[in-house]
């Protein structure tokens, strides 16, 4: 099997024999699989709408907080 045609996201089965795939070339396979899915993070991690999501989540919240209320004064409450 040439390791740039291989099956992404298989549940490989290390007790079968049969099916031609050497040990090998299975943890290969995985180190590949985990390789391809840090690149895709990397990616996404670098990417300005993802940095940004902080900086407008800060925003929402002070645009959406109710205000606090101010408390009475006790004299002012007696008058």
């Amino acid at each position: 099997m040439n390791l740039v045609e291989r099956p992404k996201n298989v549940d490989w089965r290390l007790w079968k024999r049969d099916d031609g795939f050497a040990p090998e070339w299975i943890q290969l396979a995985i180190l590949m699989d985990i390789r391809d899915e840090l690149r895709r993070l990397n990616n996404l991690l670098l990417c300005p709408n993802f940095q940004m999501i902080p900086s407008m989540l800060r925003r929402i919240q002070a645009n959406t907080s109710k205000s606090k209320r101010k408390l009475k004064s006790k004299a002012a409450a007696k008058s």
